[in-house]
């Protein structure tokens, strides 16, 4: 896995998969948004498949950036070439985890109840303005994960 840590592809000092993990991280929103879209047209099926598939590979993204993280020498590794405070970007840093850890929480939170209010019968019905709520706060979580992660990115390679 020594790709990982060749040069990234955004002209930026981050190794490639820090570029890569930061791409995703800016698609996050939209792509929730396209699977938002599919339930807005009624098209609860294809909505409830790509909001489960993106969940997925979204972790399996953050899988991949901690394994990188930790064996490319962790966050003092990363924050070497930076010009920004150590400080500031540490507190950044931590402000970003909590952001995604409760976006994380809320966002499975939406997803596990949709799938047993769908199992009940009663998502297509009774419980949809909850979840539709739900799926509110979840996508405003995610938008935050998003943005707070670019900014750690500008931070640590382009400041």
């Amino acid at each position: 896995m020594d790709y990982m840590f060749e040069t990234g592809f955004l002209g930026t000092r981050a190794p490639f998969f820090m570029d890569f993990v930061m791409i995703m991280v800016a698609l996050l929103p939209l792509l929730v948004m396209v699977a938002i879209l599919f339930a807005k047209n009624k098209n609860y099926t294809v909505h409830s498949f790509t909001q489960s598939l993106i969940f997925v590979v979204a972790v399996i993204v953050v899988g991949y950036f901690e394994y990188g993280v930790r064996v490319g020498g962790g966050y003092e590794g990363f924050v070497e070439g930076s010009s920004v405070s150590h400080q500031y970007a540490f507190y950044v840093l931590i402000f970003h985890i909590i952001v995604a850890m409760i976006g994380f929480i809320i966002w499975s939170h939406t997803l596990i109840t949709a799938r047993l209010d769908h199992k009940k019968g009663v998502l297509v019905g009774k419980n949809s303005a909850l979840h539709k709520k739900r799926g509110k706060r979840a996508f405003i979580w995610i938008v935050a994960t998003s943005i707070t992660g670019i900014w750690v990115y500008i931070l640590l390679f382009m400041v």
